[in-house]
């Protein structure tokens, strides 16, 4: 399968089903360790948009690698405004994310919990990285 349709099928999967289920169930704080989420601001509409990713919590940073690179509108969100919030280890925390297209996407999988990150590199059309620089904490 062509990563065009590819890219089209994960995408209709991922907003329509599991995007708004699992933002449900960690809201709810019923959720796996795995998963967190990432708030950043529409480039266009400024509204906050939620979206699950894989809890890449280290310290003071955050880890995501994208399954879609640029096409991922979290990612243009973040190039248009780079201040994000994460809600990881049950709380929220904001800091300020970039892309890092010099990072070994793949290398950077195997440091991110196991069972998402096989789904994304299955699903995945262009890995990209990109680093949240946390706050400090309070």
């Amino acid at each position: 399968m062509d990563a065009d349709r590819r890219y089209r099928r994960a995408r209709t999967v991922q907003t329509r089903l599991v995007n708004p289920m699992v933002r449900l169930l960690l809201r709810l704080g019923i959720g796996t360790r795995e998963t967190a989420l990432l708030e950043t601001h529409g480039r266009v509409s400024g509204q906050a948009r939620v979206t699950p990713v894989t809890n890449g919590l280290q310290g003071d940073t955050f880890w995501i690698v994208t399954e879609h690179g640029h096409r991922a509108q979290y990612v243009r969100n973040i190039e248009a405004d780079p201040r994000v919030r994460v809600f990881a280890g049950g709380r929220w925390r904001t800091g300020t994310a970039q892309r890092v297209p010099e990072d070994d996407a793949l290398a950077r999988l195997n440091t991110l919990p196991q069972r998402n990150a096989r789904i994304v590199q299955r699903v995945g059309t262009e890995l990209t990285t990109v680093r949240i620089d946390l706050d400090p904490a309070d």
